[in-house]
């Protein structure tokens, strides 16, 4: 089932687990939690958000997803729902093969709502890119009971390879690591918007 509606919190947490960067942009090395800023929740995925997780048990997981043309990025959060960690990029072939995946990903991760990040224009329009993942949803949403819940992802690719750019980072480092990051920060942000609700 898909859940229609946008979101950008202001403070964006998450963790993340590679060695090769530096701790010194995060608040505690031995837990390295970064901070980026970000605009004020939409209020419109939010509650798409909250009504999804209304159904579901306490501990079930939300998985973040960042589309891409060539992978797919994916997060999970923690039982409680406040961190989320970057699991793995899929190297996307065909949808069927790519959907079993991810669904079992799902699966084995406990996840009861998937947040499918949304590549809204940055004047709040919705083009090519955005019509493809509602396309994606619409496809994933037949194989699956699982609740899809869209969130605005403007920006996410962008700011995540900056903080890796920052974190010296080589392109190598990033461009294995990107997808799932950004997948993170996406995931991150909703969780956000949930708290600060």
């Amino acid at each position: 089932r898909i859940n229609n509606g946008a979101y950008g919190p202001l403070d964006f947490l998450y963790h993340f687990d590679l060695p090769k960067i530096s701790p010194g942009l995060c608040n505690n090395a031995a837990l390295p939690v970064c901070q980026i800023g970000y605009q004020k929740p939409m209020s419109t995925h939010l509650l798409a958000l909250q009504s999804a997780l209304e159904k579901l048990p306490q501990t079930s997981r939300l998985m973040g997803l960042d589309l891409g043309t060539k992978t797919i990025g994916i997060a999970t959060s923690d039982r409680s729902r406040q961190i989320a960690t970057p699991i793995t990029t899929i190297t996307r072939t065909k949808f069927t093969k790519d959907a079993t995946e991810l669904l079992a990903i799902a699966t084995k991760e406990n996840v009861g709502v998937l947040v499918l990040g949304l590549p809204i224009n940055m004047d709040g329009s919705e083009g090519p890119r955005a019509q493809a993942t509602r396309a994606f949803a619409r496809n994933l949403a037949k194989l699956t009971s699982l609740e899809i819940v869209f969130w605005d992802e403007r920006l996410s690719t962008a700011a995540v390879e900056r903080m890796l750019i920052d974190a010296d980072a080589s392109r190598a480092t990033r461009d294995k690591v990107v997808d799932k990051l950004a997948a993170a920060w996406i995931l991150q942000a909703a969780l956000d918007a949930l708290r600060q609700a």
